[in-house]
């Protein structure tokens, strides 16, 4: 049986760094809910999928915004989270630093997007805040992180160790894994201990063209995640990482459902749910310390299945 980890970063964002008070109402209706003239596709549609479909996900929740506009927001997203049975963890874009009412950190004055541009003593105070703030949204004691853009470096992994949190899942190996001192010289493929942390790795594929690329439900189409799980399957690898994200039914403009999307993501569910004795949908409390295993190879899918994404990935411009 192969553990997939389906795991969705939970964000919100204003469309820029001006007039945030008066933009962040809006913002959080948008991508928290995601109403249209359709219908309601953001959190709570997936939530309620996963539900109805017996299905199992981690919601890496951003917090930092709550420094900014209040703990009432984030407290409604967790609640929304756990109402469906569902995961919290903690995801971080320190981009909200220097927004932040009251300074988080000495020297938080001009913006910084990555996790590994603060120095160890300052990512150590951030997970920290972040940790206090989930569970003063009542979130509970969380075990695992993700760092935003998947930016994070092996101070990352020592500022998670002295906070007590044994899992990351931050390294991405088409998108700055290789840069971030994780068992330099080596792709991470499947769990691996670094630092008193298990590192989760995103999964990566070859798609037919030699690019690599990280198995995310906006970016890839049914036929590949589908081909990619049984081939992890049959190779007997232990993890399986996917990526989604709360708004990542919704068109760019955040004013509509993707029906692509929508039709994408409730195909996933169905194949989840019929294949239960093959997949078993995790997240990581109460995870135990299995034995980690290591795969040196990539999975690949067939060049057809790329040029099939690309046209799905095309047509959904029209929304």
């Amino acid at each position: 049986m192969l553990n997939v980890f389906f795991t969705v970063d939970v964000e919100i964002w204003c469309g820029g760094w001006k007039n945030l008070d008066a933009r962040f109402p809006q913002a959080f209706q948008q991508y928290v809910y995601g109403r249209t003239p359709r219908g309601e596709y953001g959190l709570r549609y997936q939530l309620k999928e996963l539900r109805d479909h017996g299905l199992y996900g981690v919601f890496f929740i951003e917090p930092l915004f709550a420094t900014r506009f209040g703990i009432e927001p984030l407290a409604e997203i967790i609640g929304l989270v756990q109402e469906y049975g569902q995961e919290v963890q903690l995801h971080m874009h320190p981009e909200w630093v220097d927004e932040a009412r009251e300074p988080l950190l000495k020297n938080s004055e001009h913006k910084r997007q990555f996790m590994r541009q603060f120095s160890l003593e300052e990512q150590t105070i951030l997970i920290a805040k972040g940790v206090e703030l989930i569970e003063q949204a009542n979130g509970g004691r969380v075990n695992a992180f993700r760092a935003g853009s998947f930016g994070f470096n092996r101070d990352t992994l020592h500022a998670l160790e002295a906070n007590h949190i044994p899992f990351d899942s931050s390294y991405n190996a088409s998108m700055m894994g290789l840069e971030s001192g994780v068992l330099p010289g080596q792709v991470l493929h499947d769990p691996v201990l670094c630092d008193g942390v298990v590192e989760y790795p995103m999964t990566i594929f070859d798609d037919g063209t030699g690019k690599h690329r990280h198995a995310q439900i906006g970016a890839c189409s049914n036929l590949e995640l589908e081909g990619l799980m049984q081939q992890a399957l049959k190779n007997q690898r232990q993890s399986f990482v996917i990526l989604s994200h709360n708004f990542e039914l919704m068109n760019a403009q955040r004013n509509n459902g993707d029906l692509i999307m929508i039709k994408r993501f409730r195909r996933f569910c169905e194949f989840m749910a019929k294949h239960k004795t093959d997949f078993q949908m995790r997240g990581f409390q109460q995870l135990s310390s299995d034995t980690l295993s290591s795969h040196s190879t990539v999975l690949t899918s067939p060049l057809w299945k790329t040029v099939h994404r690309t046209v799905e990935q095309v047509l959904r411009r029209r929304y």
